[in-house]
């Protein structure tokens, strides 16, 4: 059956109704791709995060967090003008939604949890009703076999602390060590599977080095602090998690993309090393020991600084594993008038392959190639994909989301992490960026990265195409 044909069936079928068992064995046997394949140990699941599906942002006393504050305070900096007041209304509708996790055979459940909800000024007095919230939310996963992974921070910092200089300032890392230490109390009878932080070389630079992301700094000074003090956290985090969970599986995440030169110039050569150094190897060198990037990224040294007694050795943590999130690669040339980096990156449209929505260079050998450049790292623990997929323009047909860019996005991908596998990387699961449509960020609603469409009015939820195949993937 060839995919045109599959897609005229698929629309004779109502929202978000499973395709017939054998229709989308047929589609699944076309791409030659197989559950068995990947062990019955690899975790398979799809991921999420609070500030973007949560909503009630201000209920049940919960806290303001700095994406609260950005989106009222600096609404130019997002492109619709939007922001997660409401989102997907995760926080009425959790039960609904883990259920249809459940319905669609999807085995985990990677969410983060808001810093403000539970701790409303980031320190000090406990919010019962978020710990409530959070309970109902790990006992429903649990009631219907969706394992619970939790992420203890994706980008939310209560903005009680970031009036404190947030990540800038060192006390950073006591206060988030009394965070963790609330919720892995709270929780780490029920949750064993833990990452600390979720993409630093997101949030701190997109936060602190260039202003278009929560809490919108553009100052060097705070973002070489805001680098090492996060740095420090990692640690200091998983320290936490090991002292108060007893079986924890620690991880934290980290976001990379494979650096090809422009050609073999030597000014772009060097820059693909920059550009290498500060995308993918800045946090996770000196989590894994390595210490800076400092040879391949001089600027590093502006860190260095702030390095005190002590530090080198509580910088390195022997997790359990490393998250890998990935959703493209970047080819770069040398551009010495950039600071810190001098570089730039080749526009994704000039590459010769497709895009995303988000205007990413759709690249599956990358991933291949991330994953052998992580196995290369001395005592490298199993790494697991923690994020990929991709937004593509959803249309809705006869009541059905026929995705199928993004069906063929996540099928390639897999197909060189199944590669990397054979070839002996210890990869270890893949989650999919997202369960559902969200608020992304910067972007606002109009983005659609999920397997399940939401229409942001009525919040109905329609499981796309992608979803229905992985759904019947996850059950064979």
């Amino acid at each position: 059956m060839t995919r045109e044909e599959w897609l005229k069936l698929s629309a004779t079928f109502s929202a978000g109704s499973l395709l017939p068992r054998h229709l989308l064995a047929q589609l699944i046997s076309d791409g030659e791709l197989k559950r068995s394949d990947f062990g019955k140990d690899f975790v398979w699941g799809t991921a999420t995060a609070a500030y973007q599906i949560e909503g009630a942002w201000n209920e049940d006393g919960k806290g303001e967090s700095i994406w609260d504050h950005f989106t009222h305070h600096h609404k130019g900096k997002i492109k619709t003008r939007e922001n997660g007041d409401v989102a997907n209304d995760f926080y009425h509708r959790y039960a609904s939604d883990i259920e249809l996790m459940h319905q669609l055979h999807i085995p985990a459940s990677r969410f983060s949890i808001a810093w403000s909800r539970v701790l409303p000024q980031g320190t000090g007095q406990v919010n019962q009703k978020g710990i409530d919230f959070y309970d109902r939310v790990i006992d429903k996963c649990l009631k219907e076999n969706v394992a619970p992974w939790i992420t203890c921070y994706h980008w939310d910092l209560p903005q009680a602390l970031e009036e404190k200089d947030g990540w800038a300032n060192r006390d950073c890392i006591k206060w988030f060590e009394e965070y963790v230490d609330v919720i892995t109390r709270k929780f780490g009878d029920r949750v064993k599977n833990w990452m600390v932080f979720n993409e630093p070389m997101a949030f701190v630079p997109l936060g602190y080095l260039v202003g278009i992301h929560a809490p919108g700094h553009i100052n060097f000074s705070k973002f070489y602090k805001a680098t090492h003090h996060v740095v420090m956290c990692h640690g200091a985090g998983a320290r936490v998690i090991r002292n108060n969970v007893k079986e924890a599986h620690i991880g934290t995440t980290f976001s990379c993309s494979h650096i090809d030169a422009k050609n073999d110039h030597p000014g772009n050569i060097k820059a693909a090393a920059r550009a290498d150094a500060f995308i993918n190897r800045l946090f996770l060198d000196p989590v894994m020991g390595r210490g800076y990037p400092i040879k391949d990224l001089p600027a590093c040294k502006h860190i260095e600084k702030h390095i005190q007694p002590g530090d080198e050795k509580l910088m390195p943590y022997d997790f359990d594993f490393i998250g890998m999130q990935n959703y493209s690669r970047m080819v770069v040339k040398k551009l010495a008038l950039i600071p810190i980096i001098h570089f730039v990156n080749v526009p994704a449209k000039k590459l010769g392959h497709d895009i995303t929505d988000m205007g990413w260079e759709v690249y599956p050998e990358g991933i291949y190639q991330l994953l052998k450049q992580y196995a290369a790292y001395k005592n490298m623990p199993q790494i697991i994909v923690t994020e990929n997929g991709a937004a593509f323009p959803d249309t809705m047909v006869n009541g059905e989301i026929n995705d199928t860019k993004r069906l063929q996005f996540i099928k390639d991908y897999l197909k060189q992490i199944l590669k990397a596998k054979q070839e002996g990387v210890n990869v270890g699961g893949y989650f999919i960026w997202s369960f559902m449509d969200n608020f992304e960020w910067a972007e606002g609603y109009r983005p659609r990265f999920g397997i399940v469409g939401v229409d942001f009015k009525t919040q109905q939820r329609t499981v796309k195409a992608s979803g229905k195949w992985f759904s019947e993937f996850l059950s064979q």
